[in-house]
């Protein structure tokens, strides 16, 4: 097979600030999503005063916040945090997609990992699951995947 470099990102992150954008709306959901990602972030090595926490009102807004966010400059990477839970109607649809698909964007325009906790789920129950339960937390896992990407895009640069 040969020999080759291996660059990957390292799980420690000591010299870094992180925005977290956190949407209001399922805020039982958002709350324990939010305290797994401090939880990692903390854990990992990184100072609560490098955390800075902005609140919006749903995930819709959670681009926009993001975008803000990053063009003021000075975080090495953000996290968004919130939950979309299927309804009934198609809502769910164009407030899912925009969100991810405006984060995607963000994090391209600005050459910044956006770690996705954003939950996109059928039932309160599925959200449950992954916000602390059976299935993790979804919060912890974007701040790991954040975590990551900061020090793999260090390295490459």
């Amino acid at each position: 097979m040969g020999h080759y470099k291996k660059l990957e990102g390292d799980l420690t992150i000591r010299d870094a600030r992180i925005g977290i954008v956190l949407s209001r709306f399922n805020d039982f959901i958002g709350e324990r999503l939010l305290a797994g990602a401090v939880d990692a972030l903390t854990r990992h090595g990184l100072a609560r005063e490098s955390l800075e926490v902005c609140r919006v009102p749903g995930a819709f807004e959670l681009p926009l916040a993001a975008k803000a966010m990053a063009a003021k400059g000075g975080y090495d990477g953000l996290v968004a945090l919130g939950c979309v839970i299927r309804g009934a109607t198609p809502h769910f649809d164009y407030v899912a997609g925009a969100c991810i698909q405006g984060l995607g964007h963000v994090g391209l325009q600005f050459d910044l990992p956006i770690g996705m906790g954003v939950l996109t789920v059928d039932s309160i129950e599925q959200a449950i699951e992954r916000a602390g339960t059976k299935a993790g937390n979804k919060g912890f896992e974007a701040a790991v995947t954040v975590i990551e990407m900061i020090d793999l895009l260090r390295r490459l640069r």
